[in-house]
């Protein structure tokens, strides 16, 4: 999209942070460098402008996160007021990868305990194997 002068535009990096996305603009600045930030499905500098109705991505491991963009602020505004500026748009498959690490769960041993004997190992791979049938 490119920008008219009706419209209004701000830098992504400074959005990103606006909208709570990134703790500090640094942040979302060097992510924007790394290549973890896209408007549709176009990696994108700091510099770059956005506008209302583009879709950003913010590749956050392991989750891609979708955002709509509503309307452009450039100040940063308070969590009850995110939902006004940005509209996640991300799929309910990206959310339960979220899920996954919590359903594998661990398994935590002592350290300088050595090598698990086989009986323990027994006990370790039926516990890994309940997690994984949730």
């Amino acid at each position: 999209m490119t920008a008219t002068a009706d419209d209004k535009t701000v830098r992504i990096d400074k959005y990103l942070w606006a909208v709570r996305i990134y703790k500090t603009r640094n942040i979302a600045a060097d992510e924007c460098k790394k290549g973890r930030i896209t408007i549709n499905d176009v990696a994108v500098k700091p510099s770059r402008d956005v506008v209302a109705g583009e879709i950003i991505t913010v590749k956050k491991p392991p989750i891609n996160y979708c955002y709509k963009i509503i309307d452009v602020i450039e100040n940063r505004i308070s969590a009850k007021l995110v939902s006004q500026f940005i509209d996640d748009i991300t799929s309910d498959e990206e959310k339960l990868k979220l899920n996954i690490g919590v359903k594998v769960g661990t398994f935590y041993r002592d350290k300088g305990t050595g090598r698990p004997t086989k009986k323990e190992r027994r006990i370790i791979d039926r516990f890994q194997n309940e997690a994984n049938d949730l």
